[in-house]
Formats: structure tokens, sequence, C-alpha cells
């Protein structure tokens, strides 16, 4: 028979899979304002894994009942999703920190204990389960409180240490990045959510040292809230996506003789100041560049340093080019640059139409509030 606490597991399963559902779909339509491909489908696996797959395993195994083999299964399931959920979590708040970046240490440290957990819940008598119910065991139990499932010392250690050292690991980079980033409000969403993360997974411990169903009942719920929190801010917050885990360091605009009309240092950044030397070769062949103001179809559009990205901008009726340099070129650095070059053209057409002949003398102090317009096209990486 249903009782409250089943009856709250299942309307809360049906609640977080119509959440998961739309917010993929919210997710896919909008894919180009979380800055590249690879922060979308991260994303997309994270919430479908967690939302779909492991409440999945982890309903059908506390609330229906075919063998005690399949409901075993099933749990290892939702153990096997839970932490792949969580390394895909690990791994996207590591691309806050930098783009791409994996570290070596935790993650090779969590590839250690995957491979240790998978080869543990192959052996039989690793978890075992224990129905409170006499034979014939309904298909449908009702109550999840009659359920329980014991868990070996060894499994019970490992799941534990890594569930700990994920946890532990993503409040660090959601701390130290709180604390690197100039705009503290945008960065706040992280750390909370690092915050919130801690709850449900002490609740798991609990249940693993105690072998006590309502901690893992409490585990269920709190975990749905937090899928539902992480839901809002992907919907709600995309720009995190590529304001935390991207830079941009300069905006230089040139006239097509090669004079410099303005240009714009966003900070100082030791990976940027990394490339000063490249940044000589680079100026060497800008009138190079320049001279691509013509209308063949391979102009060179980006130009690859060590440690960034240089956005190359032609505008051939205007007579200029826009040179950004970031530390990776994605859809959102992209658009926005795109989007800057066509507003400076239109403020500045009368200047820009004046100084087409190149014998015209510049006075660069016209563009003097160009400024402006870059601190409002790129006030998010300000």
């Amino acid at each position: 028979m249903l009782n409250l606490t089943g009856l709250s597991v299942l309307i809360g399963y049906i609640i977080v899979s119509v959440i998961t559902i739309v917010s993929i779909i919210q997710i896919l339509r909008n894919r180009k304002r979380y800055g590249t491909e690879l922060n979308m489908y991260l994303n997309v696996a994270t919430i479908f894994n967690g939302g779909i797959i492991f409440s999945t395993f982890f309903l059908f195994s506390i609330l229906f009942y075919i063998s005690d083999e399949l409901s075993i299964f099933l749990w290892k399931g939702s153990i096997i999703t839970g932490f792949i959920s969580l390394i895909i979590n690990a791994i996207i708040y590591s691309f806050f920190k930098k783009y791409r970046k994996v570290q070596s240490f935790p993650f090779l440290y969590l590839a250690m204990m995957f491979g240790l957990l998978i080869g543990i819940l192959l052996l039989p008598g690793s978890i075992e389960l224990s129905i409170q119910l006499p034979d014939p065991i309904p298909l449908f139990l009702g109550d999840p409180s009659l359920v329980t499932y014991y868990f070996d010392i060894f499994t019970g250690i490992i799941i534990i240490l890594f569930q700990l050292t994920v946890i532990m690991y993503i409040f660090y980079i959601s701390l130290r990045i709180h604390l690197e980033f100039k705009n503290k409000a945008e960065s706040l969403p992280l750390v909370i959510n690092s915050i919130i993360y801690f709850l449900p997974t002490f609740m798991y411990i609990l249940y693993i040292v105690t072998q006590t169903p309502i901690y893992r009942e409490l585990y269920i719920s709190l975990i749905w809230i937090t899928y539902f929190a992480v839901d809002i801010v992907l919907i709600a917050k995309p720009e995190l996506f590529f304001i935390l885990p991207n830079k941009i360091y300069a905006v230089n605009i040139y006239h097509k003789s090669g004079i410099l009309l303005y240009s714009y240092k966003f900070q100082k950044e030791s990976e940027f100041q990394d490339d000063s030397k490249i940044w000589g070769n680079v100026l060497v062949g800008l009138n190079y560049i320049l001279s691509e103001f013509t209308e063949k179809s391979d102009k060179i559009e980006l130009i690859k340093t060590k440690n960034s990205d240089i956005l190359v901008l032609y505008e051939n009726k205007g007579g200029y080019a826009v040179m950004i340099s970031t530390n990776k070129k994605n859809a959102i650095v992209e658009d926005l640059s795109q989007k800057f070059s066509e507003e400076f053209g239109e403020k500045y057409n009368t200047e820009l139409n004046e100084i087409q002949d190149l014998n015209k003398i510049i006075n660069v102090a016209e563009f003097d509030e160009t400024k402006n317009l870059i601190e409002k096209t790129f006030q998010l990486y300000l």
C-alpha cells in the first residue's frame, strides 16, 4: 500500500522528470548562450543523467520489486549514475576556473575510485537487500522504508571518499573563483550551489553508516531540490558559462592605413603578458592583415598564440579592422565582437568616411568615446 513517503517520492520523481525535460529543451534552444557546444552538452548530460537516469534507477529500486537480483542491479545503477553526475559536475566546475583545463588531481584519483567502485559492485555480496515483507512480495512496494540496502565496508568507504572528494573540490573551485572574480554577484551562485550539494551528500553518508532508510529518503529529496536549483541557474544565468571561464584582454581598432584608432585593455593578465613577445611579430604582420581589405574569401580571421586567441574582424565599407584578444574564442565572444564592430561603424560613420583617403590626416582623438561603447558591449567581462 502506498504510504505518504512513497507518494512523496513518486510525486517528486514526476516533478523532477518534467523539470529536467523542460530544462534540456531550453538549453538546446538557447545553446549559443552557453559559450561553447562543449559546455552546453556537458550541462545537458549532467541534468539528463541525474534527473532521468539516476532518478529512475533510484525510484524503481525502492518502490518496485521483481526479484532481489533486479532490485540490487537497479540500486547499483543508481550509485554508478550518481558517480557519473558528480564527475561531470566536477569537470564543469573545473572549466569555470580554466576553459577546457581538467586538472590531473583530483581527476586521476576520481578515475581510480570510479574503477574501484565498478570492480567492487561486480562482486557478489558488495550490496545486499532486505525487504520487510512476507513472501510473495508484491510488484509495487509502496513504502520505501520497508526496503534497505546494506553496503559492505569496502563499498561504503569508496562511496564516502568519492563523494567527499568531489564535494570538497567543487566547493574549493567555486570559492577560489568567487574570491578572484571582480563581480561577486555573478560568481555567488556557484558558491551557493556547492554548499547545497553538501546537504544530500551528508544524508547519503549517514545512510551508508547507519543503514537507516529515512536518511536515504532525505537524500533523494535534497538531491532533487539541488537538481531544481541547478536547473534554475542553467536557464536563468547561462552567462556564467562564458563569463567565468573566458577573459577578454584587449580590443584594438586599426585603420586600413595601419594607424591605431583606439586601444582598450580590460585588465593585466599574466597569460596575456606571457604572449607579449609574440605581439611584436603580430604587429609586424599588421600591414599584411590590413591589406586583406579585399573581397577575397580567405581572409585571416584568427591569430593563435600560446595563451590567447586574437579575433580579426574586417569592415571593408568603413575601412577598419577590429582585433580582439581573448583566452579562448567561442560563439559568445564572436557574437559580441561582431556586434561591437557594427556599432562602432554606425557611431563613427561620418568620421570613417572622411578618412577613406589614405592621404587624409587622421585625428584619433575623434574616437575617444569608443571606450563607452566597448564597456557597454563587453560589460560582463569588466
